[in-house]
């Protein structure tokens, strides 16, 4: 057998490598199996079974590149610090690279990592317990890993300079990483539990409008509430093909997703290029209405009608598919000369997660 030809499957040790030659060279790719074998492992150390911040039991978020577990609760928490403080992934809904995984291993779970967040206890100050309330949890984990409070004075970081946003191997670049402070607004009214997490595939753009000379950077930004997330920027494309999934925590206050698309710009202030609003009532409605959907089978079980106060293009049709509540919108992006954006929602309740 000709093996420079070769191009195959091995399964070794509960690893998936794709063997891949290219003129006698072979290119070797180890998938994601061994990531969870490696991800269950540190779930089952004493210390990562119970949240970091609160001590809840059984926590199914991690913050990578802090290299914590922690809770629904608390994840929302994170959430809304921004991903250059808290990168949050969910340990069973999300996909860890290895470098993920090296990043938790590194930091050693979390009674090591709070030997060093929480060092330095001022007087008066208490940790939140499971029950304590979202105001609380924000207090604390802002003052924890924004404000750097509880450090060491010495470890203290008290200058930023910009860095790539990848994950670091060495933990005092991932602690530098992890505590660029943005402007987050101090005001603690409105503050409520949350009710669930929303999943929003941004699925691709369709003739989007022009800002540079000949085309556009676009990237999608994402906002409910206090809480942002934004896609990659894809380079000259007036069609861009995104499919990232960015998460969402929902309030039990929510309003609509605001959805705004930009062009990004080197030198200058980033360029407006359309927005839109998501509602998503009728996504969580349907979903409380039918309860548990492993229950049924694949059905429609809801409609977001199109009208002429939102952006639709049609009808967005609500489905259970696989166990799962789906929701498939396209949008006209408003106030801009051109562009329409597809998305997916899929609702995930707090029992779910």
């Amino acid at each position: 057998m000709d093996t420079s030809l070769f191009a195959g499957l091995i399964r070794m040790h509960d690893s998936i490598l794709f063997v891949v030659s290219s003129a006698n060279k072979y290119l070797v790719f180890y998938l994601f199996d061994d990531c969870k074998r490696r991800l269950k492992d540190l779930l089952l150390q004493s210390d990562n079974r119970f949240c970091a911040d609160c001590g809840a039991p059984d926590p199914k978020w991690a913050s990578a590149n802090i290299g914590v577990f922690i809770c629904l609760k608390c994840c929302g928490v994170h959430r809304s610090l921004g991903t250059h403080i808290s990168k949050v992934l969910s340990v069973t809904l999300d996909e860890w690279s290895a470098d993920e995984i090296d990043a938790m291993t590194e930091v050693g779970g979390n009674s090591s990592a709070n030997a060093i967040y929480e060092a330095f206890f001022p007087e008066g100050v208490s940790k939140p317990g499971p029950d304590s309330s979202y105001e609380e949890r924000m207090r604390y984990i802002r003052s924890k890993y924004e404000l750097q409070e509880f450090l060491k004075p010495s470890l203290r970081i008290t200058s930023w300079k910009t860095s790539s946003s990848s994950l670091k191997s060495s933990f005092s670049t991932k602690l530098f990483d992890s505590f660029r402070i943005p402007s987050v607004s101090k005001n603690m009214e409105g503050m409520v539990e949350f009710i669930g997490l929303v999943k929003v595939k941004v699925k691709k753009g369709i003739n989007l409008a022009i800002r540079d000379m000949m085309s556009s950077d676009p990237y999608v930004v994402l906002t409910l509430g206090k809480q942002t997330v934004q896609t990659t920027v894809v380079k000259s494309n007036l069609n861009p093909v995104w499919n990232e999934e960015l998460m969402l925590s929902v309030p039990q206050d929510f309003g609509p997703i605001k959805l705004s698309v930009f062009d990004h710009d080197t030198f200058s202030a980033d360029d407006i290029m359309g927005e839109a609003e998501i509602d998503i009532q009728p996504l969580i409605t349907s979903a409380m209405a039918f309860g548990d959907p492993e229950m049924f089978g694949n059905m429609q079980i809801g409609k977001w009608l199109k009208s002429h106060d939102n952006a639709l293009l049609d009808d967005s049709i609500i489905n259970i598919v696989d166990g799962k509540v789906m929701q498939e919108i396209s949008l006209k992006l408003q106030n801009v000369e051109s562009g329409e954006l597809e998305v997916e929602l899929e609702w995930m309740p707090l029992d779910h997660v």
